[in-house]
């Protein structure tokens, strides 16, 4: 069985970040309740980062909140935020939880569907009026998971503008900010003018570090907004423990040489299962960003069959497309997570089934 299925990173954490918690660990200042704000070296690392990296300005004291990982993060927001009958925009397709979270806050997700000819942005004028005057969050992530789809436009920009108009909190997943390819950098929505006066964004360290297992992530942006969330947090959990928040910060800090060598793995096992789906007859495109591939199921089936028929005959597992909303029906998703032989014989196998 060949799982190209979930995006877990299969290289190791860099090993910066496993020295310094090694090191803070051992130190019994660390070992204590941590403070739901987070240590100061950590938001002045989450500060530094985000003004080297985006060019955007944080106040490491109002506008920083530790998370345990973007999932949490997405999920408590709604909690924080949406009230029973309020509307949460959550792009279709996108992250599951999207759509859950406001579930289990008491209101309602309504898709908002990425239109491929539009470069999988929504179509903001097209959300009814009804919905508008309801919505309280809406949920954006780019680069997209899971359609590889960036930003090289001033979407962003017209976000904040409808996002003020009708007094909408923007939530800006950005997860993949730092696997890029072809010279593309991806933008922080928070550089956008104005965006911190509408919004937040949850920065995850899990991609970009190979760190999915140790949890860790940052809400950052309005400071009000940012209260409110801390507010929540402290009824629900009792913070980062410290010595990871030193070894996160540590990682910010480093020269981000191994996100570097990380681009260049994944560009490399992207051009080549790009090239081996598109050999068997498969409709792909090579993305600019994410680890995932997103492509066109043959004629005649849907993304449920075809990944059925892909697991049970070709012993390869992929997402279907409509696991992330309706508007992904069609399509299916493919892990990069996996060394080149293994993508290129996933796309033999696949191959008997095309055409």
């Amino acid at each position: 069985m060949i799982t190209l299925g979930i995006g877990d990173p299969d290289m190791p954490t860099p090993e910066v970040v496993i020295e310094t918690l090694r090191e803070h660990a051992a130190r019994p200042d660390t070992h204590r309740y941590p403070s739901n704000r987070g240590r100061d070296s950590f938001r002045q690392s989450v500060a530094g980062f985000y003004e080297r990296r985006f060019g955007v300005q944080l106040e490491p004291d109002t506008e920083i909140i530790p998370a345990l990982g973007a999932k949490e993060a997405i999920l408590n927001l709604n909690l924080a935020f949406i009230n029973p009958g309020e509307v949460a925009l959550a792009s279709d397709p996108g992250y599951p939880v999207y759509t859950s979270g406001p579930i289990l806050a008491g209101g309602e997700p309504v898709p908002l569907p990425l239109v491929p000819e539009l470069g999988f942005q929504p179509d903001l004028e097209a959300i009814p009026a009804g919905v508008r005057e309801r919505t309280k969050l809406m949920y954006l992530n780019y680069p997209n998971n899971p359609t590889g789809a960036v930003i090289e436009d001033d979407f962003f920009e017209r976000v904040v503008a409808f996002a003020r108009e009708h007094d909408i909190v923007v939530i800006h997943d950005n997860a993949y900010s730092e696997i890029t390819f072809d010279g593309y950098e991806a933008p922080s929505f928070l550089a956008t003018p104005g965006a911190k006066d509408v919004g937040l964004e949850v920065f995850s360290l899990s991609k970009s570090y190979n760190m999915t297992g140790w949890r860790a992530g940052v809400v950052v942006g309005n400071p009000e907004l940012v209260s409110a969330f801390w507010q929540l947090k402290t009824n629900i959990d009792s913070g980062m423990f410290e010595a990871l928040q030193e070894a996160s910060a540590a990682v910010l800090d480093s020269d981000q040489s191994s996100v570097r060598e990380m681009c260049k793995l994944y560009r490399r096992r992207r051009d080549t299962l790009v090239a081996a789906l598109n050999r068997i007859g498969l409709d792909v495109e090579a993305p600019k960003g994410t680890i995932y591939v997103w492509a066109r199921v043959p004629e005649g089936e849907t993304s449920t069959s075809f990944t059925e028929k892909v697991l049970e005959e070709a012993g390869v597992v992929v997402s279907p497309g409509s696991a992330f909303g309706p508007s992904g029906e069609g399509f299916v998703r493919m892990s990069l997570t996996l060394p080149d032989d293994r993508l290129n014989e996933a796309a033999d196998r696949i191959s008997g089934l095309v055409g």
